[in-house]
Formats: structure tokens, C-alpha cells, sequence
């Protein structure tokens, strides 16, 4: 198909709307759209591609939402996802629900049924399916434009919308297969609202001072929020200031890598280095996270004594998940920056945090000492392999995770910086991780990104392996194979029930991924995963590992809030 329409006065041109938008999404730089494309869609979807604007088409609507936000956090460049209405708009509602959790910026276009029926037409309308009240039901306010004259400015506003994180935007069929005129529809995308700068209020800063003053083991707690703010280098300058440790949550892993007061991540990824003096801090300083379940570790993380700080950029983001003692409302760069101003720099003598026996302890301490290895005849310890993968991978990298028991290996596999990582729970389910993962690696096809995804998650997504050589993404699988539901397993273990439901056959993923055009490799003891050395120190094409861990081992975070 090529692009084009009728031409008419001046340079003006009558097109179907599909043309229009498509060429719209051209002018705003977008190079990557993701989805699957349905009757309702497919003349939109290969206008894309004859303008030039490269398609991804994947096997599940699930997984081609999951490409896009992923796309989108791991570029900060808008991600498109292009999916079908009724069946298709059920099956990508998992998706839609995850990428509005995010907060990445995401635009989901899906097709709906025309406006205005033909009366008396053959039926029934077997795709009939309320999609916009779904969508309501999810958190969306969709964007529907009522006519073919008001569609292109309906999508501008919808991504302008995506500012503000994921939007969803209905072209009724009607709409897109109605002509326009290209002068007089062009669309004007709304200004950005001006943030405010997020300079904290002095009363704010002179609370949180006073506590500083006062405490004798203080500890920064860094999320996000804080590294997007690119406030690592003025919280290393507070640290040394304070005397303080440092640590991070989840999504920031790894900000303060090689810093001698890193502590790594606070709370169900923790490790033991860290946790001796994570448990003697107190005051926290948190500057960026919201302290969800998992930094909390169901509120057990933090001293209980210990005063808590909370800087945020969104004052009902203080106090949400956990109790906040003093809350300023702030860029974390800005505030770090003030603290630095109004309190006093303490003596070294005073540090006690900074004292040579805790520095000599984080400077010794080996993540190889944090547990014991567990080995079995035919499986490994997952948090031994993890170990083993975070040296021969390379380490310029993007690592992905899916959800699971398997999440355990989390605090031994490094990162560069926490824009590096990303683990696809925040709706709390399994599978979305694979088109996370694809949309991480189109994002940045020169680095290697790997997925770690558990053999439950894989078998509800394995269709897409056709997807990732197909579209020529660069991607390294981990399956690590306990096989079975394992966070399920233990929790009805704990409980004393049967387990049986929740295990499944040892299945070998290796030979199905190499049908597909994978290099691939079944790891049931250490050597042999040694021995994959020189093929995942540069991974050439796709690469599938079917690493058969022992399934007897529980994630810890697994125990939390347990009674």
C-alpha cells in the first residue's frame, strides 16, 4: 500500500484518516509501533509501515502493550501500541492494566466498532464488547473522537496525555476509514503544562534538618523518583555530609554501585551486608520511593524506632504505603542540595556509620556469602547461577524480570544504573515480562538485554519466541525452570496443603526455543552453565537458557506478612 490520497488547492490532500494518522505519528519522530493487527486496524497498521514507521508485530495483545511500555521505560520515548477492538481489546486488557501502572508513557490506539451501524445489517456482531468500560474499569479515560474531523486532534491530545503516563485512544471504524482534509485537520498538540520546579519550602528543610541533627546513624533510602531526578551525585555529597549509609529500592538497584557505603536494596531484595546496618539505622532519609510492600518487607525492612524522612516530588505520595515523621515536598536533587546547606557537617569521630569496622565489613562482604549453595543432582541453586550469569554476561546490559519465586536471584545480578532494570510486577501477575523485555531490547538494539522469567510465566507467553526472531530482537532468555508455579507451591507448603497442583513435568525448553531459530542450552549443573561462557560473553542472536533450579528453594520475600 503506499501513501496517498487526492490531491486538491494548495498542499492540502484528501485522505482516509488512517493515512493521516499514520503520517502523524511519522512526524513526531516515532520510529516503532508495536501490536497485532486486526480488520478493524490492519489498514492503519500498514499505512504505518508504508510510511515508514516500523511495525512489531506480536503474537498476544498482552505481549505488544508489554513491548511498548517497555519501549517507553527503557527510550523515555513514547511507545505505541496498535490492537484490535472486541476479542482483541479483552485479550490486551491485562496488558492496558499493567502499562497504567507504570506511569510510562504509553499510548494504546485500539479499534472499535463503528459509530454509527448500518441498520438492519446481517449479524450478530460476534466482537461485540464493551471495550471502553473496560478500559474505564482499568483507570483509563479513553479518547474518542467522534468524527473523522476531530480524530487527529483527539490523538494529539491523547499524547500529550501520555505525559502524565499511559492513555488509551479509540478509532471507531467509521472514523478512520473517513476522508479528511489535510490542511484544514491538522492537529496542534497542546502545551506542556509547566511542572513546578519542586524547590522545597524552608520550614520543610529545617524539620528534616533538626532530626538530622539529631540522629546518630543515618541512612538515604534512594527510589526513582530520585535517579530520574539525577540526584546520585548529591546524595553521595550528603552522605559523606551526614555520615550516612546508602541504599536504594528495587527500581533503583544499583544507583550507588562502587560507592564503599552502598548497602544495596532495602527490603525483600536485600542482602546480609547491607541489612547489618540497614538494621542500626536511626533515621531514614528517603528521597524518591514510595515505600511500597517490598521496600517495607510488609512493614519489617526498617527499625521500628527509627525516624522516617520521606522527600517527594507528589505531596499524597508522603506517607502513602508507610508512616512518614517529617515530609518534604521536593526534587530530591533540590533537596539534597538544601540539607547540605542547613545542617551541619558532622565530625568524622561522630560518623559512626563511616567508622573503619563498618566500612572494612561492606568492603569484604561477598554476595557468594549470602546464602549457601543448594544444589541437587539434576538442578541448581538459582541464586547460585545468577551469581555465575552476572559475570560471563556482558555487562553493559539491560536485565528484565518477570514475576515469580525465582525473584530470588534479584540482589546478585547487576546492573549499570537503575534505567538498566526492570522487573514487570507492578500488576502483580506473571507473563507480562516478555514484551517488557522485547520492547527493552528494540529500545537499544546494541546492548544485550536479558529475561529472567520462571517456566510458568514462559509457558503462558512461549508463543512469542516466534516473535523475537522474526523481529530480529536481540534477547537473552533465562528460564529459570523449577518446574512449577513456584511462589504458589510454597505458599500451600507453608500452609501444610498438597502441592501437586502446582507442579509440572520437566519439560526441556531448549529444543522447542532451537526449532524457532534460538541458540540455546539446557543447564542442570554449574559446569555446564560455566561452560556457556564464551557464547553469553557476546551473545550472537538470540539465546534461550533452560536453567533447572532447585525448586525447593523459597524466595524469602515469600515469608513476608505470613502468619
Amino acid at each position: 500500500m503506499k501513501a496517498g490520497g487526492v490531491a486538491v488547492a494548495g498542499n492540502a490532500m484528501i485522505v482516509p484518516v488512517y493515512e493521516a494518522l499514520a503520517q502523524d505519528i511519522k512526524a513526531m519522530g516515532v520510529e516503532a509501533v508495536f501490536g497485532l493487527m486486526s480488520d478493524d486496524t490492519a489498514l492503519f497498521v500498514a499505512m504505518l509501515d508504508s510510511v515508514g514507521v516500523r511495525f512489531h508485530g506480536a503474537r498476544h495483545e498482552n505481549t505488544a502493550i508489554g513491548m511498548a511500555e517497555g519501549y517507553a521505560a527503557s527510550s523515555g520515548k513514547l511507545g505505541i501500541a496498535v490492537i484490535g477492538r472486541g476479542p482483541a481489546t479483552a485479550n490486551g486488557m491485562h496488558g492496558a492494566t499493567y502499562a497504567q501502572r507504570t506511569g510510562s508513557r504509553v499510548l494504546i490506539i485500539v479499534g472499535e466498532v463503528s459509530l454509527a451501524p448500518v441498520e438492519n445489517g446481517y449479524g450478530p456482531d460476534t466482537k461485540t464488547f464493551s471495550g471502553l468500560a473496560a478500559l474505564q474499569a482499568a483507570g483509563y479515560r479513553p479518547f474518542v473522537p467522534a468524527s473523522g474531523q476531530a480524530a487527529r486532534q483527539t490523538m494529539a491530545q491523547a499524547v500529550a496525555a501520555t505525559r502524565h503516563g499511559a492513555q488509551v485512544l479509540m478509532l471507531p471504524a467509521n472514523v478512520q476509514s473517513e476522508q479528511v482534509d489535510t490542511a484544514l485537520t491538522a492537529p496542534v498538540m497542546p502545551p506542556e503544562t509547566p511542572r513546578t520546579a519542586g524547590v522545597p519550602r524552608s520550614a520543610a528543610i529545617a524539620a528534616a534538618a533538626g532530626v538530622l541533627a539529631r540522629c546518630r546513624r543515618p541512612l538515604i533510602l534512594a527510589g526513582y523518583g530520585a535517579h530520574k531526578s539525577g540526584a546520585r551525585d548529591a546524595l553521595v555529597a550528603l552522605a559523606h555530609h551526614l555520615g550516612a549509609g546508602l541504599a536504594t529500592t528495587l527500581k533503583a538497584k544499583d544507583m550507588f554501585r562502587g560507592h564503599p557505603m552502598d548497602c544495596g536494596i532495602v527490603g525483600s531484595f536485600s542482602h546480609a551486608g547491607g541489612r547489618r546496618l540497614i538494621e542500626q539505622a536511626d533515621c531514614i532519609l528517603v528521597f524518591g520511593a514510595g515505600l511500597n510492600q517490598r521496600t517495607s518487607a510488609m512493614g519489617t525492612s526498617l527499625p521500628k524506632d527509627a525516624t522516617v524522612i520521606q522527600v517527594d516530588l507528589t505531596r499524597t505520595h508522603v506517607g502513602r504505603w508507610l508512616h512518614a515523621d517529617v515530609g518534604v515536598i521536593g526534587d530530591a536533587t533540590l533537596v539534597a542540595e538544601a540539607l547540605l546547606r542547613a545542617v551541619p557537617a558532622r565530625a568524622e569521630a561522630d560518623k559512626e556509620f563511616h567508622a573503619p569496622a563498618v566500612r572494612d565489613w561492606l568492603e569484604k562482604f561477598e554476595l557468594s556469602s549470602d546464602f549457601k549453595p543448594m544444589h541437587t543432582a539434576r538442578t541448581v541453586d538459582a541464586r547460585a547461577a545468577a551469581l555465575a550469569l552476572d559475570a560471563m554476561l556482558p555487562q553493559d546490559r539491560n536485565v528484565v524480570y518477570d514475576a515469580g519465586n525465582f525473584l530470588q536471584v534479584v540482589p546478585y545480578v547487576s546492573v549499570p544504573e537503575p534505567s538498566r532494570i526492570k522487573q514487570a510486577s507492578d500488576f502483580a501477575s506473571i507473563g507480562m515480562g516478555f514484551g517488557v523485555a522485547m520492547g527493552y531490547a528494540r529500545s537499544a538494539p546494541g546492548r544485550t538485554t536479558v529475561f529472567f522469567v520462571g517456566d510458568g510465566g514462559f509457558l503462558m507467553t512461549m508463543g512469542e519466541l516466534e516473535t523475537v526472531v522474526r523481529e530480529n530482537i536481540p534477547l537473552v532468555i533465562v528460564v529459570m525452570n523449577d518446574c512449577a508455579y513456584g511462589a504458589e507451591l510454597h505458599y500451600l507448603k507453608i500452609r501444610g496443603m498438597p502441592v501437586a497442583m502446582s507442579a509440572f513435568p520437566d519439560v526441556d525448553f531448549a529444543p522447542v526455543a532451537a526449532a524457532f531459530g534460538f541458540e540455546t542450552a539446557t543447564v542442570r549443573t554449574m559446569d555446564e552453565l560455566r561452560a556457556l561462557a564464551p557464547m553469553l560473553a557476546r551473545p550472537d542472536g538470540p539465546v534461550l537458557i533452560d536453567c533447572k533450579i532447585n525448586g525447593a528453594i523459597a524466595a524469602p520475600f515469600l515469608f513476608e506478612g505470613k502468619a
